[in-house]
């Protein structure tokens, strides 16, 4: 259980490595939008290739559908709440990003925990590919925070409770899987891309494309870099 918790955690960790680097180096608007469209790119490609895939080798497609949509409504109700919150800051969009974040680390590292008690091997393409895509996609949020007012400090604790969470998620399906049979990560996978394609469309991809009119491109190109690190 603790290595499960070490893997979900280590999988997040670039989170709180981006939020360190905008207080490092002046990353320009054009290139915190590229980078965002690159995460979204390698976002719709975990979507495609590892939980879709996942979820419905083991689900049937209205479960599927219903999970999703699940994740829709988590996705929905933490923008909500954070817009309420923390709108008056400035910080409600790019925290709709960290939402985003949540609902797609928390359920992916379930699956992780899930995979290592069933003596799964968990692929080391697809950690990197989570490790990698986590980089703009906390890069992004990190850069617009730190402008509306936010500290090293203050950043670098909400990105490292964000991996504590994930840690804890991990831990806590290596410990479902062990004691029941049926528990294999589906609904979780399923919950995880719902979430993802919620947050893709109302806070990522816009936000990239405010910042970048070369954004598509980037998308695509985060796209295949997935691709070729899970192919």
């Amino acid at each position: 259980m603790l290595t499960a918790f070490g893997l979900g955690a280590l999988a997040q960790l670039s989170l709180v490595l981006s939020a360190l680097v905008v207080f490092l180096v002046k990353v320009p608007q054009r290139a915190i939008g590229n980078l965002a469209g690159f995460g979204a790119g390698a976002l719709i490609a975990a979507v495609a290739t590892d939980l879709l895939p996942l979820a419905q080798q083991r689900l049937d497609v209205w479960q599927v559908a219903v999970w999703a949509l699940l994740g829709v409504a988590v996705f929905l109700l933490g923008e909500r709440y954070v817009d309420r919150k923390f709108g008056a800051e400035g910080g409600g969009g790019p925290l709709g990003i960290v939402v985003g974040s949540i609902v797609d680390g928390v359920p992916e590292s379930i699956i992780f925990g899930v995979q290592l008690a069933m003596g799964t091997p968990v692929s080391l393409a697809f950690l990197a590919a989570v490790f990698v895509s986590n980089i703009p996609q906390a890069l992004a949020p990190s850069a617009d925070l730190a402008r509306s007012g936010w500290n090293w400090r203050r950043l670098c604790s909400m990105w490292m409770w964000v991996v504590l969470a994930c840690g804890v998620a991990a831990a806590l399906g290596h410990l479902l899987a062990s004691a029941f049979s049926e528990a294999n990560g589906a609904r979780a996978a399923a919950l995880a891309a719902g979430g993802i394609l919620a947050m893709l469309t109302n806070s990522l991809t816009p936000f990239a494309h405010e910042r970048s009119k070369s954004a598509g491109t980037w998308t695509v190109l985060g796209f295949c870099f997935a691709l070729a690190l899970t192919g």
